[in-house]
């Protein structure tokens, strides 16, 4: 890796500030100071900082409970966006594993893995998301079964794939899903002829919504959580005879 690339991605300095601290013979490799932002690094060397260590970043990876009115995007013009309640340095190198809908609120994942990302949004990987949906109507038992069976949205053309429906209330039930299509619960539910109020992410794999965090609030992922995304297996396809 390069010399500037390496120290931008390790700290808040960017690949223009790096060219100052090389002029400022600020920067160290194996004791001897650096003078080109195009030395390449290799792993086990010593590069300091005015005298500190510049330690590789490692993958990050962090959940937080979004709250309605906010996009999850790195960018927007127009609306508030979920990366900024992070505190964490280079944040634009971070990614949005499963996105939600502006006023739908609860867990969402984070990360710079890209590899991590694809286990969780990957079709063929089918990672179930669990979902807490307060309706305009009652759930009757004819729509319940109709969403366990799979049901045609509008514009498409494959029914969605069988989900798993608990009622809670009359009005209220726990939806998990394994797919990721556009407004995929609220067109769910349209096709049974009802409508969505309020939604709310409880669920994704076997990672869960930690209920200390308030709305806004975020924190790492713990290493089993982490490896649960791993352990996903992708999904075979049948083919018809």
């Amino acid at each position: 890796m390069r010399l500037d690339k390496y120290i931008s991605s390790s700290t808040n300095y960017s690949r223009k500030d790096v060219r100052r601290l090389l002029r400022e013979k600020l920067l160290t490799l194996d004791g001897v100071v650096c003078k080109s932002p195009s030395l390449q690094i290799s792993s086990g060397q010593t590069i300091l900082l005015n005298g500190k260590a510049v330690q590789a970043p490692g993958f990050r990876y962090f959940m937080l409970h979004k709250p309605q009115g906010y996009v999850c995007a790195t960018k927007d013009n127009e609306h508030p966006i979920v990366i900024d309640f992070l505190e964490e340095p280079n944040k634009d190198k971070l990614q949005i594993a499963g996105r939600l809908d502006i006023d739908t609120t609860g867990l969402v994942l984070i990360t710079d893995d890209g590899q991590w990302n694809h286990a969780i949004t990957a079709p063929k990987r089918e990672c179930k998301k669990s979902y807490y949906v307060t309706l305009t109507n009652d759930v009757t038992e004819q729509a319940r079964s109709q969403l366990e069976q799979g049901v045609m949205l509008d514009g498409e053309i494959k029914p969605t794939k069988p989900a798993t429906v608990e009622v809670v209330y009359s009005n209220e039930v726990r939806l998990c899903i394994s797919e990721g299509k556009y407004h995929q619960v609220k067109r769910m539910f349209a096709a049974v002829g009802n409508k969505v109020c309020d939604l709310h992410r409880e669920c994704i794999g076997a990672i869960q919504l930690d209920p200390d965090l308030e709305q806004g609030q975020y924190r790492e992922l713990t290493k089993p959580e982490i490896d649960s995304i791993f352990s996903l297996q992708p999904q075979t396809v049948k083919q018809d005879k």
